[in-house]
Formats: structure tokens, C-alpha cells, sequence
């Protein structure tokens, strides 16, 4: 892993433990089995939805993005502000905004039928 992917667990140390898994060049970064952020050219972006999205914006924050088939496609990540790398308090604070809004976006699990016999 990346110096900048190893240093997340001490940047989010007051939020809790965090994992990083690879995907796609980049890396998912994860709390309690969710991904809450991503990592794509040791550029940090965290997990939006419509209930957060104002906070990233008012920030001035851009979204993830990356090109498909010629077409910019946007993710529901925006980049995590810099103060985060220097202050616990809003490491924890923005880490638990994006975790929530994994939390809302998360899909339930299909039910599963039982078999009769």
C-alpha cells in the first residue's frame, strides 16, 4: 500500500479502525465492512449523498470522477477536505457524515426464499 492509504488509520483514529482493500488502481477505504471513502491517486474522497452534498459544496469540493467510453461519469465520492490530514476533530467529524451516508446507500439484502419440503 501507498504511505498515503497507511497514514489514513492514524488519520481517522478518533473515528474508529479502517481498512483498505484495492480496487481499480485505487483503493476502498472501510469502517465496520462499509466502504465510507475511496482512494484514487493518493487523493482522498469520501462518501456523499443528498443529505451531505451542501457540506462538500460549500467547501468547494469536486466529486469523483473518472472517464468511461469517451463520457465523464461522476460517483456519489467527493474529495475529503485537507483539514482533515491536521485535525482529529474533523477527521472523525467528516469520516462519520461520509459513513452515514454509506449507511443510507446501502442496499438491503435480498430475502431469502426457503425451500419447502
Amino acid at each position: 500500500m501507498s504511505e498515503f492509504v497507511d497514514n489514513l488509520e492514524e488519520v481517522f483514529a478518533m473515528f474508529g479502525p479502517v481498512q483498505a482493500r484495492r480496487m481499480f488502481g485505487g483503493y476502498g477505504i472501510y469502517h465496520e465492512g462499509l466502504m465510507f471513502a475511496l482512494v484514487a491517486d493518493d487523493v482522498l474522497y469520501l462518501k456523499a449523498d443528498e443529505a451531505s452534498i451542501p457540506a462538500f459544496a460549500e467547501q468547494g469540493l469536486r466529486p469523483f470522477e473518472y472517464e468511461k467510453n469517451g463520457k465523464r461519469m461522476k460517483m456519489s465520492y467527493y474529495m475529503a477536505p485537507e483539514e482533515i490530514f491536521d485535525d482529529p476533530d474533523q477527521a472523525r467529524e467528516w469520516a462519520v457524515r461520509a459513513f452515514e451516508a454509506a449507511l443510507r446507500g446501502k442496499k438491503p439484502k435480498a430475502k431469502t426464499r426457503k425451500k419447502k419440503r
